[in-house]
């Protein structure tokens, strides 16, 4: 069930006689979003059902996600300080300041799950100040090209990134060992009806938690023992899976639905792990590398710190330093196959190609270079093939302000992955974890929004400068 109501104006109620600051920063992020174009949208999650518990409102709903992605609060700090800021209260749309809390922070994982990645990518334009689908010129990318490249506008930026989960390293024993531990938790659960009718079938846990503890313990060992580890471990899963299944026949209903999704993971792992052990290889399709969060793939970025990384990949156009997410994928992928999407993405946005692309030199290949040439579009970096001995200094210059250009959008990684939380994903389900993924990249655009109203603001109060509409200023 769900009800619309009328977003507040700065009419807010503060208890104890209190005054009001109309330039406090949550004030002015209130009203950079328009929050009743989002309420349809929302509202339609809910059907047309009169009956069951009212749903907390739009603005309550995500705005409660942007305090809490811009503050770094975790679910529970989130709901006491709300209780205790009555500028946060006016954020998420309460009428006047309350001493109870607007809502427990169990609700959270609804609130994330309403707004999806999509969702979250439609607000972050409307946000930016983007040309909604319907009033751009969407005629899909056969349109007629123009070599000239007159009507080209801006410079788009594109990388690739990764947004960690939050997992231990994973490697095949330490994973096979929590299988093992979680398949003898399932096993006490399923023996408990029959405990003083039958003998409890042995798994040898005892054995298998030395045996592990024997190679964890070890500071350098041997290609030889990992291997000799690893087979006891596939021994001792191979043993219990087939105990549960033993069980189960006997017990159907032991299981609870999260042990039943964690056997069905386990027993992939299983496979999984059986599969590399006999073919003597370390690679497999889809690879778990954890039971909680078996969505997570690994992610080879060949970095100097981390040359994988367990988590999401993601493809980000920055256009004037907001940033987009164009693709999100838990697989990983050659980002340089997305450059033509994320320029068919940048016309969709603003109604025209950009006229510069500054990009890694991932993203320069046969295919890129021709599709750029064709619109208009001058692409970063240097040929392909042997380097030229004759260079137009001219061009050099423009390649070199180029590459400059593209420190944006490392910059842009930086303040996500230090300044908020990209750098760690807690979230532990997918659909949620590509939630945060996105509000991280509309909290940052946000921020962007007002510091250019600041900015607009401190000219005219210092410098004496025309008064404009500052928030028109603050949109594309």
């Amino acid at each position: 069930m769900y009800r619309k109501t009328n977003q507040l104006s700065l009419d807010f109620f503060i208890a104890f006689d209190g005054e009001f600051d109309n330039t406090n920063r949550w004030v002015i992020l209130a009203e950079l979003i328009p929050w009743d174009q989002f309420e349809d949208q929302y509202a339609a999650r809910f059907g047309s059902s009169r009956f069951g518990r009212l749903a907390k409102p739009v603005r309550m709903a995500l705005g409660a996600l942007i305090i809490k992605e811009r503050c770094g609060f975790s679910d529970e700090e989130l709901v006491e300080q709300i209780k205790e800021n009555p500028y946060l209260q006016y954020f998420i749309g309460l009428p006047k300041f309350q001493k109870t809390a607007p809502f427990d922070p169990s609700l959270m994982v609804h609130f994330r799950k309403r707004f999806n990645a999509k969702t979250l990518q439609e607000i972050n334009e409307t946000i930016c100040g983007v040309k909604s689908k319907k009033d751009s010129d969407d005629s899909g990318p056969d349109e007629p090209t123009d070599p000239t490249g007159k009507n080209n506008k801006g410079t788009l930026i594109i990388d690739a990134t990764c947004a960690p989960a939050d997992i231990r390293y994973p490697t095949d024993c330490s994973l096979l060992n929590e299988a093992r531990e979680k398949l003898e938790a399932m096993i006490d659960d399923l023996f408990e009806p029959f405990k003083k009718r039958m003998v409890k079938p042995r798994t040898y846990r005892q054995k298998a938690r030395r045996d592990y503890l024997n190679l964890t313990k070890s500071k350098k060992p041997k290609a030889k023992a990992i291997r000799r580890a690893i087979g006891k471990q596939l021994r001792y899963v191979k043993r219990d899976i087939k105990i549960i299944t033993e069980l189960l026949t006997m017990n159907p209903d032991g299981l609870s639905s999260k042990q039943r999704d964690e056997l069905k993971v386990i027993q992939t792992v299983y496979e999984q792990q059986k599969f590399m052990y006999d073919s003597r290889t370390h690679r497999v399709n889809d690879r778990i590398v954890s039971i909680s969060q078996p969505h997570v793939r690994p992610i080879v970025r060949g970095k100097v710190a981390r040359d994988t990384e367990f988590g999401a990949k993601i493809t980000v156009s920055l256009v004037n330093g907001y940033a987009f997410v164009d693709k999100l994928s838990w697989d990983n992928y050659h980002e340089g196959v997305e450059l033509k999407d994320s320029i068919e993405n940048h016309r969709r946005r603003f109604g025209a190609y950009p006229k510069f692309v500054a990009v890694d030199k991932i993203f320069r290949n046969h295919d890129n270079i021709k599709f750029c040439k064709e619109r208009g579009i001058h692409l970063s970096g240097p040929r392909l093939g042997r380097p030229s001995k004759a260079t137009d200094p001219k061009q050099r210059r423009q390649e070199r302000m180029l590459e400059r250009t593209r420190n944006a959008i490392e910059g842009k990684f930086g303040e996500g992955k230090r300044r908020y939380r990209l750098g760690r994903i807690m979230a532990r389900l997918k659909e949620t974890s590509e939630s945060v993924i996105m509000l991280q990249f509309l909290v940052m655009n946000l921020e962007k929004r007002l510091r250019v109203l600041l900015s607009q603001f401190f000219k005219v109060l210092f410098f004496s400068c025309k008064p404009t509409d500052y928030l028109s200023q603050v949109a594309f």
